[in-house]
């Protein structure tokens, strides 16, 4: 029997689900409009690319566990199989996971409290966009529609004099082959809950990927709350690149010098605490959804 902790009589959970969506086509618009167009954007349309998490999806409301949604409206989200019908509404019963989904869920837990209780590493600099372009020439470069603030060999020295030392794998195996062999860490794809560490911005970047990997289950706040942080992480990301992005507004981080990698790690301090309560939340709904029989 599932543990329900309150109930939503229907005015106040659909005032939530219209204000979710507010929020969240504040993100999604833009991006489908810039589609439309055919234009790209660097830096907003990343989530969308990168993740491939649709805007359709990201704009859907999911009240999370334990909560009863009352109402006739409610039925509507028996369209998911994840929801069941009860006396006295709709709720999410967790007893619906599929049995292939829980070693993800004890892997994805297992990997959060090991960045939880791991010291954050504050040292990498945001040199992972420069080694993604270490060796290449400007018209073979991701973002080759921006102009590079540095010519490349400039590029190459600040990778080789700097020290490489990136801890996450799914931005180390997008180092050009030249740059690979620069990093102190080789991380490797079944090394990652054991190297993935919270002063990372792209680990605390993650954390959306991992929220809506458990969607419907996880919170639509949640989710959107993970959305919002790496949206900013990947503002710093960009700004911190060899990229020229002053034509978008943004400002550059210039982590070539001793200033600007002071600028980019008080960034990077900054949102590592945030990413903070967001994991604590995504390890709770974690331990939430491995209870045995559904019990919370």
């Amino acid at each position: 029997m599932m543990t329900v902790l309150r109930s939503l009589p229907e005015p106040a959970w659909l005032d939530l689900q219209a204000a979710h969506e507010i929020r969240v086509r504040s993100w999604t618009d833009p991006h489908q409009e810039r589609a439309a167009r055919g234009e790209r954007h660097p830096v907003q349309d990343f989530l969308f690319t990168y993740y491939g998490f649709r805007p359709a999806w990201l704009r859907r409301w999911h009240p999370g566990p334990d909560v009863i949604l009352l109402g006739t409206a409610a039925r509507a989200f028996l369209r998911w199989p994840a929801y069941a019908e009860r006396d006295d509404g709709v709720a999410l019963d967790t007893r619906r996971i599929p049995e292939g989904r829980r070693p993800f869920i004890a892997w994805l837990q297992t990997l959060l409290t090991g960045m939880r209780d791991r010291p954050a590493a504050f040292g990498c600099h945001g040199l992972h966009e420069w080694a993604m372009v270490h060796g290449l020439g400007s018209s073979d470069v991701r973002h080759s529609d921006y102009p590079l603030r540095l010519a490349g060999t400039e590029v190459a020295r600040v990778v080789e004099e700097l020290p490489l030392r990136c801890t996450h794998f799914d931005a180390f195996r997008f180092f050009t082959p030249s740059a690979q062999p620069l990093n102190r860490i080789q991380p490797t794809r079944s090394g990652v809950p054991a190297l993935e560490q919270r002063g990372c911005l792209h680990a605390n970047m993650d954390l959306y990927k991992w929220a809506f990997k458990l969607a419907p289950f996880a919170p639509s706040e949640l989710v959107a709350d993970c959305f919002e942080l790496a949206r900013d992480i990947r503002e710093i990301d960009m700004r911190a690149s060899p990229y020229d992005l002053r034509t978008l507004g943004y400002e550059p981080i210039a982590i070539e010098t001793a200033a600007g990698r002071a600028k980019y790690e008080t960034l990077q301090r900054a949102a590592t605490a945030r990413a903070e309560p967001l994991r604590a939340r995504l390890i709770a709904l974690c331990d939430r959804l491995l209870a045995p029989d559904g019990a919370g």
